[in-house]
């Protein structure tokens, strides 16, 4: 049986202040020892901290929260088959959202009933059309079978449907780099890293993208090939409103080609330099205006406030770690200007202003 696919977020952030002295509230009597039960499941006293929670539930029955935390706690005790029967009865609450059915559908998968917990998901879809995270279930599903056309299917309708959710870009980013059509997963990987800054999995998609420019990207001498995806040529796709419409794939790799002229290396420096020309290449060429895409927005704003340097060595870092820790040491101004404005200026994405593959 595969393990758990995800982490889920403890649900209750809880800021009651104290009770008024002679004054007993059970709903507050209930957040109270719900902050109590939290503490134990972080620490691994699940049965502790279930009693915590029954008692948090009786004394205030009408939050959705208690229930569904008893379920997380007995979802960590692998008892699968009481997690679900607890989640099954707060389906219609008025409070429930699309993590009960993420719950619900991890604890039937886990139970060894996939097929009952991609129904889950689905039905959570149908009330809660933009979740991200019932997407991302539904492709894990599909990933751990091998099945990874639907897996992918899954990965890119949570992008399109919840463009904030980092996770579809880290599964998608995964697969697309081992694949032939890399340039996707360069791009999701990227933005991945945006949402996602300080993780190990930011880490792992730093290595993956620099690994993968360095795979696909060679030069020697006078000449230079690039090499991230496979174009498939359809006529009626080439055709928007009349005129023809050049692949991405074809419109990535010759930005690439011009980008890389005067390169005799590849390497984090070398990569840096690749990049900006890149972005200045694709607005040049008229690319932004046939195929506009958010990320190389953002990376032509990160250009004009003078921090691509920083960035790219950030976005590349654990391709190269003592590369990357020499270049930081010798420019700790550079660096320290890149991460204040960084933190106030990051990557911003909305239903109305996002990248996802099937835009081309």
């Amino acid at each position: 049986m595969k393990k758990s696919v995800v982490t889920l977020v403890t649900l209750i952030i809880l800021t009651a202040g104290p009770t008024v002295q002679g004054q007993v509230d059970p709903k507050l009597q209930a957040e109270e020892k719900a902050k109590e039960a939290i503490k134990l499941m972080d620490n691994g006293k699940l049965d502790e901290s279930i009693q915590l929670l029954q008692t948090a539930q009786q004394l205030d029955p009408e939050r959705f929260e208690y229930p569904y935390e008893i379920a997380y706690a007995l979802y960590l005790k692998r008892d699968y088959k009481k997690a679900i029967d607890t989640l099954e009865k707060y389906k219609q609450h008025p409070k429930v959202s699309s993590i009960l059915f993420q719950l619900l559908g991890n604890s039937y998968d886990m139970d060894g009933k996939a097929e009952k917990a991609l129904a889950t998901y689905d039905e959570g879809l149908s009330r809660f059309p933009r979740s991200g995270n019932l997407f991302l279930e539904k492709g894990n599903i599909f990933s751990f079978r091998e099945e990874f056309d639907k897996a992918l299917e899954n990965y890119e309708g949570g992008i399109e449907a919840d463009p904030r959710y980092p996770s579809n870009y880290y599964r998608a980013a995964r697969l697309y780099c081992n694949s032939s059509q890399e340039v996707w997963g360069m791009i999701y990987g990227e933005i991945f890293m945006n949402l996602e800054r300080n993780s190990q999995r930011t880490a792992e998609i730093s290595k993956l993208l620099y690994d993968t420019y360095v795979s696909e990207i060679k030069v020697k001498g006078d000449s230079a090939s690039v090499s991230f995806c496979t174009a498939v040529i359809n006529g009626n796709d080439m055709l928007n409103g009349g005129k023809i419409k050049i692949p991405f794939c074809m419109v990535y790799e010759q930005t690439y080609i011009f980008s890389v002229i005067g390169i005799q290396t590849v390497d984090q420096a070398s990569l840096s330099r690749i990049r900006q020309n890149f972005v200045g290449n694709y607005r040049t060429m008229g690319h932004n205006k046939t195929h506009p895409n958010v990320l190389f927005d953002y990376q032509e704003k990160i250009l004009n406030a003078g921090h691509a340097e920083a960035y790219n060595r950030w976005i590349l870092m654990k391709g190269d770690v003592d590369g990357f820790e020499q270049w930081r040491k010798a420019h700790e101004t550079e660096w320290d200007a890149f991460i204040q404005w960084f933190r106030s200026n990051g990557l911003v994405l909305s239903n109305e202003n996002k990248f996802y593959r099937k835009q081309y």
